[in-house]
């Protein structure tokens, strides 16, 4: 949560909305997960764990903003729950296993094992071990090769903002143009950014802000002249 400073408050300081955000359980300061992931485990935080989080602070009908595996948690979850959700913007998403992904997933491995990325990764979370070889494992396990959550975008009825940095190391357009085809229940709005890798927050912080503020802008105005039912 620390990593993204105070991109979400300015965001919902232009947008006049209240932001919730969060450290998956494992991650930051959160509690250790007591499981290793299983290859469902973003179906598992989208479908169990979310509706939780969302129900203990009594939001309804939010605007989902996450980025890479949030991301695909976010589409996950407006999926499964399609009246429940106002709008998904998806930040460098993962919708399928790209070969360049398996790729850089491994050089990071690498990278943990021989370099200081464990001590850097310490400043962030209290488990700098536990956070990355979860995530790790699993993206490396062979049995999550034919992870896909196509269906789930389809079922997706909210707009959609896709945000894809055209040199990110862990994934390629196809995702973005995956997520055109099959969300045929709603509208996609796809940004593509220059210069900018797998984080645009980090990589390109003011367009993507301007552009997420836009989003959440126009869905909020279109919520505002829906009549009462």
């Amino acid at each position: 949560m620390a990593l993204w400073k105070d991109f979400p408050a300015s965001i919902g300081a232009a947008v006049g909305a209240a932001v919730l955000i969060y450290s998956r359980a494992g991650y930051g300061d959160s509690e250790k997960r007591s499981a290793a992931y299983r290859p469902d485990y973003m179906h598992q935080e989208a479908i169990a764990v979310l509706p939780a989080i969302l129900a203990a602070f009594e939001i309804k009908k939010p605007i989902l903003i996450g980025h890479s595996d949030g991301a695909s948690i976010a589409l996950i979850h407006a999926g499964a729950f399609p009246d429940s959700v106002a709008g998904v913007a998806a930040l460098a998403p993962h919708v399928f296993v790209e070969d360049v992904s398996i790729t850089s997933i491994a050089a990071a491995k690498t990278a943990f094992e021989t370099t200081d990325l464990a001590k850097r990764l310490a400043a962030y979370h209290a488990d700098p071990e536990g956070a990355f070889r979860q995530w790790n494992r699993i993206w490396l396990d062979p049995a999550f090769r034919d992870w896909d959550i196509s269906d789930s975008v389809a079922h997706i009825t909210a707009p959609i903002l896709t945000v894809q940095g055209l040199d990110d190391e862990y994934g390629t357009l196809a995702q973005l143009d995956r997520i055109e085809r099959v969300a045929a229940a709603t509208t996609v709005r796809r940004v593509e950014l220059a210069s900018c890798g797998h984080a645009p927050h980090r990589d390109q912080p003011e367009t993507t802000r301007e552009t997420l503020v836009d989003f959440c802008r126009t869905l909020s105005d279109t919520a505002t002249r829906e009549p009462s039912r």
